[in-house]
């Protein structure tokens, strides 16, 4: 059992502290407002826990307050959170299941539990490479598009590509206009190229790894279980927007039938990645949000660049339910047994989820004069690293920042430290106490 400031996942809350810290008093410069003025310590907070949680969440807005330098800064901050997460996450669950179908071999040293350097390379170098080609080829897209199709500069163009690829690959959800990607509803040569970037780094390394290097039939259950879940969870977003928001005139109504599908589609995957928009979501219905909270409270695939408790977990829970009231004695899953230890560790994740959302949720309605369904929109936003916003951010109190701070905090860390945390610490109870089963339900 390791113990003490030796345990793995401590590296991951202190990297998270010290980047923070470092991109807080970067964007307090003078140099990266545009007005040239310095930038208020609890602004420039807020906007360094969301660049580097990848939440996206923000009280001023990106392309009129911060300067280019400012806005390289957050770029760096996103990459750096992106890089970080899914390289950490990585190397703690091959730590932590010596295998991970990376098509690695752990070499783990039984006195320290360490990882071979060999290991440790490859996963960095992996997660650094798949990175920069994918934003890459996301950046060339949507520069093209801005400039062949929208007569923007080279520069520009190229500037503005760079921006939001690196912001959709790494589920920030931040863009350099005010209204999101409103201006480019219809275009699908903007929105497909945003919505792969944002599933791409939504599925997670492991997964993107396993896509790169093995044969279908010999996918891992982690992925065998991500990939489905998270496009059946896409699918249910989009067919619940397209189904609920049809003729609403705020929001699909005044759009033809292909644009119509088009914004649907956009609308049901953002929630559970980068979380764009291209309507406004403060007019959306009740039930629509209700459903993009449930898709940002699930998350993206783990070691992603997304928050919440993770399409695994939220998987795991469905199969430990299927396997209950089918009176099965242990949880099958395509010809795998799911241990207990697994079990009680998506049970724990997914439940103290729900806790810090609801108490999060509480402290914002006792201190603000906003609506249930715009704070709870804009809580399980930030728990699940998501940029969409109820457009209540920018208005809340120091007290609610604050919240939302430590929402995206644990929603980006918080599982993967308590996970491995608790994988790590496993130790066999050397005796058990007489059975009793108290009533349930």
């Amino acid at each position: 059992m390791i113990t003490g400031w030796r345990h793995p996942a401590r590296l991951v809350v202190l990297a998270f502290l010290a980047a923070t810290a470092a991109g807080t008093a970067l964007l307090m410069l003078p140099l990266a407002a545009e007005t040239g003025e310095t930038t208020g310590f609890m602004t420039a907070l807020f906007t360094a826990v969301s660049g580097v949680s990848g939440t996206g969440l923000a009280v001023v807005d990106t392309g009129s307050h911060w300067s280019v330098f400012g806005e390289v800064v957050l770029l760096v901050l996103w990459q750096v959170g992106g890089f970080g997460i899914m390289t950490l996450a990585s190397l703690l669950a091959l730590l932590v299941s010596h295998r991970l179908g990376l098509q690695m071999q752990l070499t783990a040293k039984t006195e320290t539990n360490t990882l071979n350097l060999g290991q440790v390379r490859r996963v960095v170098l992996g997660v650094v490479v798949v990175s920069l080609v994918v934003e890459a080829i996301g950046a060339v897209l949507l520069m093209l598009r801005f400039w062949l199709g929208y007569g923007e500069s080279f520069g520009s163009a190229l500037y503005s590509g760079v921006f939001h690829s690196i912001s959709a690959f790494n589920s920030v959800g931040l863009a350099l206009y005010p209204d999101s990607f409103m201006r480019y509803a219809t275009d699908p040569w903007v929105c497909f190229p945003i919505m792969a970037l944002s599933v791409t780094g939504g599925l997670g390394f492991p997964v993107l790894f396993e896509f790169l290097r093995r044969h279908r039939k010999r996918w891992s259950l982690h992925t065998k279980i991500t990939v489905p879940v998270y496009l059946g969870l896409m699918a249910f977003g989009t067919l619940t927007v397209l189904v609920v928001e049809w003729g609403r005139a705020g929001t699909l109504g005044p759009y033809g039938f292909w644009e119509k599908l088009l914004i649907g589609l956009f609308h049901g995957v953002m929630p559970g990645t980068a979380g764009f928009n291209t309507v406004d979501v403060a007019q959306l219905q009740p039930a629509t949000m209700l459903v993009n909270d449930i898709a940002m409270f699930i998350g993206g695939g783990s070691a992603s660049t997304t928050g919440g408790i993770k399409v695994t977990t939220f998987a795991l829970l469905a199969f430990v339910l299927l396997a209950e009231v089918r009176a099965e004695p242990t949880v099958h899953v395509m010809g795998r047994r799911i241990s207990a230890e697994v079990q009680r560790q998506a049970v724990t994740v997914a439940l103290l989820g729900v806790g810090v959302v609801m108490a999060g949720t509480m402290i914002m309605l006792a201190t603000s004069t906003f609506s249930l369904d715009d704070v709870l929109y804009e809580t399980t936003a930030a728990f699940g690293g998501v940029g969409m916003s109820a457009g209540i951010t920018p208005q809340l109190s120091v007290t609610g920042q604050l919240v939302i701070i430590v929402l995206m905090f644990i929603g980006r860390v918080g599982p993967i430290t308590l996970v491995s945390a608790l994988a790590l610490r496993e130790r066999r109870r050397r005796y058990e106490l007489p059975e009793e089963r108290p009533i349930v339900g």
